[in-house]
């Protein structure tokens, strides 16, 4: 399998915890998003992905994208440990969790969203940084109530075992302390992202382990 990522992209992070957590050999193909006006850009990434996104999978002689439906091909192929395990409705809500993070809160502070803001909107940086703040910080709020005394939650979002919603939530969290978000107001999460983090699946697809990490 080759994995198309770059260091600091959540979308390929996520998949990289997966990856290391199913224990899957895989070539890192870096793609810089910034070098060069972003390397996702060239015609030569484009032909493998039209969207010019991050991550790309190939794998079975097939170009996957988008990271959940990646997860879920990887949950699918290799089932164990499963990312989606128990009943439908377990399911449902991990994927609820998962969604609301994927879904709702990473697409409204992705890189092309930021640059269009201090780019073609001549938004200056404090009113960018004041838009990442509000959005992630009214996001990962909703997450927090969608955990916090739910029964169901448990060392991890879902139970003692991480889970896609986990493979979501650390990458956001790590994001969300780069642009310096408050997250004081949030234990639940606090305290399953440093269960997250202490796991070395996690660790081995954290930025900072990253080819390109700089």
């Amino acid at each position: 399998m080759k994995l198309y990522t770059y260091f600091r992209s959540s979308a390929a992070y996520r998949v990289r915890i997966a990856l290391a957590l199913k224990g899957l050999d895989y070539e890192a193909v870096p793609v810089h998003l910034v070098r060069g006006g972003g390397e996702q850009h060239q015609p030569e990434y484009r032909a493998l992905n039209p969207a010019g996104l991050l991550p790309a999978l190939e794998a079975g002689g097939q170009v996957l994208t988008q990271s959940l439906a990646i997860i879920e091909y990887l949950d699918e192929t290799h089932p164990e440990p499963p990312l989606l395990p128990g009943s439908a409705l377990d399911r449902a809500r991990i994927r609820a969790i998962a969604q609301t993070i994927a879904c709702e809160v990473h697409p409204l502070n992705n890189l092309r969203v930021l640059k269009y803001l201090s780019g073609t909107l001549a938004v200056d940086e404090a009113a960018k940084k004041a838009w990442y703040h509000h959005w992630v910080g009214s996001g990962l709020a909703t997450v927090e109530r969608l955990l916090a005394g739910d029964p169901r939650t448990g060392t991890f979002c879902h139970g003692d075992t991480p889970t896609l919603a986990d493979l979501c939530l650390a990458p956001q969290v790590f994001n969300a302390r780069r642009f310096d978000c408050d997250l004081s107001a949030m234990p639940t999460i606090t305290r399953i992202v440093a269960a997250c983090e202490a796991l070395e699946a996690f660790i081995q697809a954290s930025p900072a382990r990253q080819p390109d990490a700089e």
